[in-house]
């Protein structure tokens, strides 16, 4: 995914790196997939860069530091190098922490800057948390930290009050197509719609809701809230959809989907169902909550998400 939009980001950046007193450490806030990463690798070359030094590549630069997954294992290493997907480490460690922190006791390589990179700074290791608070308390001169945050309200407030928060709009759908448009040009148009409503203005979910193929499911969640499901046909259908042993992010992303469907519903009439709407979407932001932590039945799973939508459908008679 190219880097996009964000020009107001931009702005208060570089009215900062213009000032004379740049904040040594920085939250990027908003959606994952909303862009945070790119810019923070991007603002991080702007900040290192010195007139007369050739500047290498920012993902080879000696003075950008990036602390993000790790492959889960040596097998996972061993694709990684291969150029092939691979499988991450759940957080961010405390022994990468404590890496960085060493380079932090020599000098810039190529200027007076260096820059530490944290994505995401959600995923820190609890005790990596409490090491990096002490380089954000007593920063090395030149030191610069960029701590990506799809949660920020979930960092220790010790973090967040030594950080400046640069916060991260969701995109308009315009903005989500286009870029879908052009970096799936694959995908067709009920793909692509369920991708942009379940990505809620994040381009990067969009296009990882597109490699899930959620056309079909979409349309199937659809029915659901408009038709209900007496007799548990839909239910089956939407199991069928979601797979007898989808992975982990299929599920995840069915959950999204299924939010961001309920999500829609908030505020339209009929005045009274909008009490099932919003219990409906606070279990559902519960499930996807649990669901990284939780091991779910597959088949439970759809069959609670399809009730959950089913719960909205207005009673025939009502309807007519």
């Amino acid at each position: 995914m190219h880097l996009t939009g964000h020009d107001d980001a931009w702005r208060e950046w570089r009215a900062a790196l213009g000032s004379e007193r740049m904040h040594h450490a920085w939250i990027l806030a908003g959606l994952k997939g909303i862009g945070k990463g790119l810019f923070a690798r991007a603002a991080a070359a702007e900040l290192v860069r010195e007139p007369g030094i050739p500047q290498p590549d920012p993902q080879a630069h000696p003075d950008i530091l990036v602390l993000d997954h790790l492959p889960a294992n040596e097998s996972e290493e061993e694709k990684k190098a291969e150029g092939k997907p691979f499988a991450v480490k759940r957080n961010i460690t405390i022994d990468q922490v404590r890496r960085m922190q060493s380079r932090l006791t020599t000098r810039p390589t190529l200027g007076s800057r260096r820059v530490v990179i944290i994505d995401p700074a959600d995923d820190l290791e609890k005790n990596a948390v409490n090491a990096l608070l002490k380089s954000l308390e007593e920063p090395p001169a030149g030191t610069y930290f960029l701590l990506v945050s799809h949660r920020p309200g979930r960092l220790l407030p010790t973090i967040r009050s030594r950080c400046r928060i640069l916060r991260f709009p969701a995109l308009d759908t315009p903005e989500v197509e286009r870029i879908l448009r052009a970096d799936a040009p694959q995908a067709n148009e009920a793909t692509r719609a369920a991708a942009i409503a379940a990505a809620e203005g994040s381009p990067g979910a969009a296009l990882e809701f597109v490699e899930q193929d959620l056309g079909r499911l979409h349309q199937a969640m659809l029915r659901l809230i408009r038709e209900g499901d007496e007799h548990f046909a839909l239910r089956g259908a939407l199991t069928a959809e979601i797979g007898a042993r989808p992975s982990r992010e299929r599920q995840l992303a069915a959950l999204d989907l299924a939010r961001a469907v309920i999500a829609a519903e908030l505020g339209k009439e009929p005045a009274e169902r909008q009490q099932r709407v919003i219990a409906a979407h606070g279990e559902m932001v519960r499930l996807a909550a649990q669901m990284p932590t939780y091991n779910f039945d597959p088949g439970l799973l759809a069959i609670e998400i399809g009730a959950l939508l089913a719960s909205l459908a207005m009673p025939r008679e009502a309807a007519h």
